[in-house]
Formats: structure tokens, sequence, C-alpha cells
């Protein structure tokens, strides 16, 4: 009988015997939209080990647990931006909004209104200036640079009318609430704002990976003319991610209230560029289409890493936390255009 030689890909694939070779390297191959998150897990554990051979207790749980708790704000606000930037938009307006929903639930406690109904009110003030935002960008075609920026400012100017210097919390009950926490295996400290935090990035990952909503933000960012010819509801998701982005900023601002118990108008300046740093450096593309909500809260881990390590050395001055997320920041921009030139 005679036997026909394999051509083309299925010779390639066979080696000595017919055994599969390329076929089984190929198996190991990380694919390439998981590498700057692999390339964020790698510089986390680069800081975790210089820090741990450096100080003394740095890799110590407590160290560990405030790295958490000190970051909750920021990992909600990166989640949040991680929706808008996966639609190839932006959104500057989430530290500003943090700030106004802050200043409003200290103006409003200290008025006297219930926990119970200024807590939802604060985090529907994000919610409103996120739909605000969101029907500039798609009704009225406004940029989301533009229409962020005017956000920012409005919400700003809102927190000095509401309050021109710092307010206090002193709610017995809002008070209660930021105050609690319980320990996971006797060590592990764990406060309400951490699992609010928790709480967000899992609704997150399911809304991104496991409904039509999160499958359109993807098409969305890989080409909105083609996510229109495949008859997905582009208008409502445009419009829905930048809501899901200043809700997770008034939540955020209700969470950093939690923290400080005050309200101050200047809380959150710049704090967009950090959410936004947060999320670049976690593997998501600014171009939009390739990212992950996991990556964008292991970015904000390692930002919150290097204040931990700044605070552990003493003598480095605090903007030495900017000059680095700067240097980290460039590193993975180059990273995506490189991987955006391979896969071209």
């Amino acid at each position: 009988m005679t036997t026909v030689a394999p051509r083309g890909r299925a010779a390639r694939a066979q080696g000595p015997g017919g055994a599969p070779t390329r076929g089984r390297a190929r198996g190991w191959r990380i694919d390439r939209r998981y590498l700057p998150v692999v390339g964020t897990l790698v510089v986390l554990a680069l800081i975790l080990v210089v820090g741990g051979a450096r100080y003394d207790n740095f890799l110590s749980v407590g160290v560990l647990a405030n790295l958490f708790i000190n970051n909750s704000f920021l990992i909600v606000l990166a989640v949040g931006m991680t929706f808008v930037i996966l639609t190839g938009g932006i959104d500057l307006s989430v530290g500003a909004v943090l700030a106004l929903s802050s200043v409003t639930a200290a103006y409003l406690l200290n008025a006297g209104l219930p926990a119970g109904v200024v807590v939802p009110l604060v985090v529907l003030i994000g919610s409103v200036i996120g739909l605000l935002i969101g029907a500039m960008v798609h009704v009225f075609e406004v940029q989301p640079f533009i229409a962020t920026l005017a956000g920012m400012f409005f919400a700003r100017g809102l927190c000095f009318l509401i309050a021109p210097e710092s307010i206090p919390i002193t709610d017995e009950t809002f008070v209660a609430l930021a105050g609690w926490d319980t320990w996971v295996a006797g060590q592990w400290r764990v406060t309400s704002s951490v699992v609010i935090a928790l709480v967000v990035v899992a609704v997150a990952f399911y809304l991104l990976h496991y409904t039509q909503f999160g499958r359109t933000v993807y098409a969305i960012g890989g080409g909105e003319a083609s996510a229109r010819l495949m008859g997905l509801p582009v208008t409502r998701t445009k419009v829905l991610v930048y809501v899901i982005s200043g809700t997770c900023a008034g939540l955020g601002g209700l969470l950093f209230a939690m923290f400080s118990r005050s309200g101050y108008s200047l809380t959150g300046v710049a704090m967009e560029l950090d959410a936004i740093a947060a999320v670049v450096i976690g593997g998501t593309i600014l171009t939009g289409g390739t990212g992950f909500v996991l990556g964008s809260v292991l970015g904000a881990l390692v930002l919150g890493l290097i204040q931990t390590i700044i605070t552990f050395e003493g003598t480095l001055s605090s903007w030495w936390t900017k000059i680095v997320i700067g240097g980290l920041l460039l590193v993975f921009v180059v990273l995506q255009r490189l991987l955006a030139v391979r896969r071209t």
C-alpha cells in the first residue's frame, strides 16, 4: 500500500515517528493578550522580593493587609477606568467626582441626614455625572478627553461651593461602618472598604467576561464600526461605561471618606492619573479592545507597593513615587506598542 507523506501544516506538526512537535511547543506559548499582565505580575513579584530583602517586616501580613486597606478606593477607581479605556475612551473626571462624593457625604451627614440615605445618594451623584458625560460623548459626539475634562471642572467647582474647608465626619453610624473590620485566619485584617472593593472587582469581572455587555465593550474597543455591523448595542454600551466609571468614582469617594473620616475639596487631585496609570500598568491597551479587570487591580497594588517602599526607606521624598510610576508607565506603554507592532 502506498503512503502519502503529509504536506504543509500537517507535515510541520509532526516530528520523527509522526509525533507532534511544533504543536506541542505552541501549546506552551503564552497568548499575547496576557503578556502585559504577566509583565505586571513580574514587576509586582520583583518589588516584593526587593522590599523583603531590604526591609524587615516588609512581607509581613500586616503590611500586605494595609496595602489593600490603603488602596481600596484606588482599586475601585481603576475598575471603573478599565471599562472606559477598553472602549478606547478616557475619563479625567474621576478624581474630582471622588472629591465631590466625599465632600457631599460629609456635608449631608453633618446636616443630620441618616447614613442610610447619604451612602446611596453620594454614589448616585457619580452615576448621574457619568451619565451626563456619556451623553456628551455619544449624543453630541464630543471627544472623551474634552467631555470628561468639563466634568472634572464641574465636579471640582461644586466641591468648593459645598465645602470651602475640610468637614469632619462624626456620624455614629458612618463611623461604625468605616471602623468595621474582621480578621481572616487570625492575622489578615479586612475592613469594610476592602470588602466593598473586592465586591466591585468581582462584579466587574463577571460583567466583562460573562455577559453580552462585556463582549460589546471589547468589540467597541476592537473597532466600533465592526461592532455596529455585528448588530451590537454600541450606543447603550458607550453611555453605560461612563455611568460605570462615574459610579465607581462616587463609590471611591465614599471609601475615601471612610478612610479619612472627613470631606475636603482638594481630595483626589490628579487621582485620575493614578487610576489611568494603574490600568495601563495592569495591561490594558490605551487604544482599547484588550485588557483585564484583575490586571488593573494588580496595577493599583504595584502603585501601592511603590509608595510602601518609599515609606519604609524614610529618607526619600514622596515625589520619588511619581518618578518611579512615570518610568513604569513608559515601560508598559512601549511594551504595548511592541506587542501591537508584532500583531500587525
